[in-house]
């Protein structure tokens, strides 16, 4: 028997239960590119009005570290620019999820065991995972051709475009499946593969805003090669080399580990632990603390390190107003450069909370692992209460955003004050940006515990709320989408804090919502029942 045999057959069974979350990843992806395109065509339709954004781009870092290098003022230039870089990194995300959702999540739960008594090749899921998450990204990059070339790209820049996004699908493919075999927990090496994304998309930022010196940091980075391959800007073809190699590499390393553990283990057995559990794990809250600690720290940790590039960003804001009166004359009335530099930090703490709230739902939804895993069962069994145990895990969704945003705001703010000389004032500045962002990361924490307690195999429509925000909100004004939509964002309710004054209203408001969408969970999970093998 070949070691892919029944690889089709469990291809077709992986599509059939993917079917609606990759035709929501796929359509969401393919549409965003495609509609900025549709509306930069209406916002900048001559020539002149696309060169003077294109000016304002090229003289500012901070605009390049959020969004990347612009290399050509055309409608399909300004295209590549706002919507390419951030998809390869919602794309790389895909990517991994998938791949770790068929590999390392069957494991875990024994149904990868249950099929290979079958007569199914030892490589086989593997195989069936990438044919689908790799097709997902063929998918996406046909259409996304066919639709930048519908709505008038030249052919060569569409095509560019959409093998991008398919070579950053191939690559972080095979970077899932490699961090597949790493642990026995699917949790684990999902938090694996995220942070490789996440450490991918801080190195292109490193590289695009630190100029031709800091250039080699994005050439390290997967998800720096989409704006290095150029799209409509001089096809750099050679490109889509790289992640063929990447991917291809991190595949086969895949395979030769797989071929050399057991079904169910990781590559890194689980070290023992002591006979006697400690004094800290006596209670619910001891253990959920064991549990989340270290996600908390790394979590701190990458964020705080996107806060400082940020701040190092921040320092060339009023490069902007240089030989642009019109701009000139708007900064003037907020406060001038301070002004800009004020608006910058509002809109940057707004992506580092809209990350921050990827950690808050992730660690309401370790409820829901303990309850699969058949873990939550025995802790309840004893004197915790449920809503006890509950709120064990709720917590680091409440609190944990806290720390990490004020973490992030005070190395932003610090690093800016470096620069400047006024470390301690910019730190509070900063500092009170981010936790002002706070409410709207805690609706997305009360969605998710919502979602865990009323209606538990819905779950994953938490992570589709945190996508829908991060798409009205970078693009929402772009795409002229009406405001009524762009209020569906709990974010968008968020005072541009220090750009604008603290309006306190909208954040009671928010705070409201998050206790009801807590409160709701909380009294759904007391009269379900709780999975019990």
């Amino acid at each position: 028997m070949s070691t892919f045999t029944a690889t089709g057959k469990l291809t077709r069974f992986i599509l059939r239960r993917e079917r609606l979350r990759l035709l929501v990843w796929v359509s969401i992806l393919a549409l965003v590119p495609i509609a900025t395109a549709n509306a930069f065509i209406g916002l900048y339709p001559d020539e002149s009005s696309r060169q003077g954004l294109a000016a304002t781009v090229a003289s500012s870092p901070a605009l390049t570290s959020l969004l990347g290098p612009l290399y050509d003022s055309s409608i399909g230039g300004l295209t590549a620019w706002r919507s390419g870089t951030l998809g390869a990194f919602i794309v790389a995300l895909m990517a991994v999820l998938t791949m770790i959702r068929h590999t390392r999540e069957e494991e875990e739960t024994g149904r990868r065991e249950l099929l290979g008594s079958t007569v199914l090749g030892r490589n086989a899921p593997l195989a069936a995972a990438l044919t689908v998450t790799v097709g997902a990204g063929v998918v996406l990059g046909a259409i996304l051709t066919a639709g930048l070339f519908g709505v008038g790209l030249p052919l060569e820049g569409s095509i560019a475009f959409g093998l991008g996004f398919l070579g950053v699908t191939v690559a972080f493919a095979g970077v899932g499946a490699l961090a597949a075999q790493f642990t026995e927990a699917a949790s684990t090496a999902r938090g694996l593969a995220v942070g490789a994304a996440g450490f991918a998309f801080l190195l292109r930022m490193g590289g695009d805003s630190g100029g031709e010196s800091m250039e080699w940091l994005s050439w390290l980075s997967p998800i720096g090669w989409f704006s290095r391959i150029r799209p409509f800007a001089g096809e750099e073809w050679w490109v889509l080399a790289l992640w063929v190699f990447l991917g291809a590499t991190t595949i086969l390393a895949a395979i030769a580990i797989a071929a050399r553990r057991d079904v169910g283990a990781g590559a890194f057995p689980p070290r023992p632990g002591p006979a006697d559990a400690g004094a800290g794990l006596g209670s619910a809250l001891g253990l959920a603390w064991r549990l989340h600690r270290g996600s908390v720290f790394a979590w701190t940790a990458g964020l705080a390190v996107l806060g400082g590039v940020y701040g190092a960003a921040a320092d060339s804001v009023g490069d902007m107003l240089e030989g642009n009166p019109q701009l000139m004359e708007i900064f003037e009335q907020l406060g001038g450069e301070q002004g800009l530099t004020d608006a910058f930090f509002s809109a940057a703490v707004g992506i580092i909370a809209i990350v921050t709230s990827a950690y808050a739902i992730r660690a309401v939804l370790r409820l829901q692992v303990e309850e699969e895993g058949l873990r939550a069962e025995p802790v309840l069994a004893t004197a915790t209460p449920r809503v006890g145990w509950a709120w064990s895990h709720l917590l680091f969704g409440v609190l944990g955003p806290v720390l990490i945003l004020a973490m992030a705001g005070l190395v932003s703010g610090a690093t800016y004050g470096a620069i400047t000389g006024d470390v301690a004032g910019q730190a509070t500045r900063v500092l009170g940006a981010a936790m002002v962002q706070v409410p709207a990361v805690w609706v997305l924490t009360g969605t998710a515990m919502a979602l865990y307690g009323l209606a538990p195999s819905r779950t994953g429509l938490s992570w589709g709320v945190l996508v829908l925000s991060l798409i009205l909100g970078q693009l929402g004004q772009i795409l002229q989408f009406p405001q009524w939509t762009l209020n569906l964002s709990p974010f968008s309710h968020i005072p541009l804090f220090p750009a604008e004054d603290l309006e306190v209203l909208p954040l009671g408001i928010l705070v409201a919502i998050s206790a009801v969408l807590v409160g709701a969970g909380l009294a759904g999970f007391r009269r379900r029942d709780v999975a019990s093998g």
